[in-house]
């Protein structure tokens, strides 16, 4: 199977010739920004540009329909959301931490171990799915050590999925927004009756401006924490082994030059961009791109179309692990980026690192492309099902 870990920039003419991208949303109509610079002066205009808007309306496909909790500090802005993001900061920076990054390399480890030895699931015959059976596990059991739970948990969350938060086919199925919501009540409530040194008996115990978390508050940024860095995770960790796949040659230079680690994952984020975009609404008639906003119609910020901006980036579309200027938005920009990439980053480093250490080849023999459909433009995001089998390095 040959450049399975290709992705292509299928916004490569809109961003040249238009800037923008039309697109309805169930009704609600989108305009996405694709620039690399256009993107970062609506995401720092956050007045105009509100992400405080109606709960889920942000979300493309809007999620309006399917909840009303607000997710925090996602949906908040300043000066609130300062207040916010100072409270979660220092609990989600904890991955930074060598004893945090020695618990995920324990995780990435057995993993490996299993893959390797062939024993994860003998019914298959040393073939696995990179999806399923690699990256939904580990990133539920790495989540295990942000949330500070036991890792037990972790076989819960893998039940739900891939999709933790909707269905995969049907954004307005609420079925999986109503298991997520049960489960955080149940854990709230035991966090209440027995508290522990987990995420949800600090957030009981925390304060804003000097007033406790209400349950609702604490469920907000719980359903972020597990909504929003489940699919981008998952989509880094399988399209990893997809693109060592094709070049196993760049497994061995990671190996061999391990100065480059952290440029080759930076790189790996901007050609991947695991979340194609994510919306605002104008507050006021504005504009971006060019294009006059209307006020309270919504903006789009397409992180993949600006991580493969020519005006800005050489040579765009080729992974080059050596990349030096790299200012790439995968996490965002502006008050509003990714509250999680440091634990994304830790895990994807430690996950690119065993692999080059360890694995020789990566063959694949089955791929189903998770494609996103937007407008007229289809992007490959992902997979569905990746069957792949390892090879140890001797």
């Amino acid at each position: 199977m040959n450049k399975v870990g290709q992705f292509d920039d299928p916004f490569s003419l809109l961003r040249q010739n238009h800037g923008v991208l039309d697109i309805d949303d169930q009704g609600d109509p989108v305009k996405m920004v694709l620039g690399l610079k256009e993107v970062r002066k609506a995401a720092h205009n956050w007045k105009l540009f509100q992400s405080g808007a109606q709960p889920g309306r942000i979300v493309v496909p809007s999620e309006v329909a399917i909840r009303d909790i607000r997710q925090i500090p996602f949906e908040v802005d300043p000066p609130l959301h300062k207040s916010f993001r100072g409270l979660l900061e220092p609990w989600f920076k904890r991955p930074s931490s060598q004893a945090y990054q020695d618990k995920l390399v324990e995780i990435v480890d057995e993993m490996l171990n299993q893959l390797l030895d062939g024993d994860l699931n003998t019914e298959k015959h040393g073939y696995y799915d990179g999806v399923n059976d690699i990256a939904l596990v580990l990133q539920s059991r790495a989540l295990s050590v942000l949330l500070n739970v036991p890792m037990t948990e972790a076989k819960t969350w893998i039940s739900w999925g891939t999709h933790v938060f909707r269905s995969a086919d049907n954004p307005l199925d609420a079925d999986k927004a109503n298991l997520l919501y049960d489960y955080l009540d149940a854990q709230i409530q035991m966090a209440k009756s027995a508290p522990s040194d987990d995420i949800y008996s600090a957030l009981l115990n925390a304060k804003i401006d000097g007033k406790a978390l209400s349950d609702e508050e604490i469920k907000g940024i719980m359903v972020l924490t597990f909504a929003g860095g489940r699919d981008t995770v998952i989509n880094s960790l399988t399209n990893t082994l997809a693109y060592f796949s094709d070049n196993p040659d760049a497994l061995h230079f990671i190996h061999q030059h391990p100065e480059y680690l952290n440029t080759a994952v930076e790189e790996l984020f901007r050609y991947f961009s695991p979340l194609t975009h994510m919306g605002r609404v104008a507050t006021a008639t504005g504009e971006a791109a060019n294009q006059t906003i209307p006020h309270d119609s919504r903006i789009s910020l397409c992180w993949a179309s600006a991580n493969r901006d020519e005006t800005v980036f050489d040579a765009p579309n080729t992974l080059d692990l050596t990349r030096k200027a790299n200012p790439h938005v995968a996490f965002g920009f502006g008050v509003h980026n990714c509250l999680g990439a440091t634990h994304a980053r830790a895990l994807m480093r430690i996950w690119v690192k065993k692999l080059a250490q360890r694995v020789a080849e990566i063959e694949v023999v089955e791929a189903k492309e998770n494609i996103e459909t937007w407008g007229n433009v289809k992007r490959k995001v992902g997979f569905h099902t990746l069957l792949v089998r390892l090879t140890k390095r001797s």
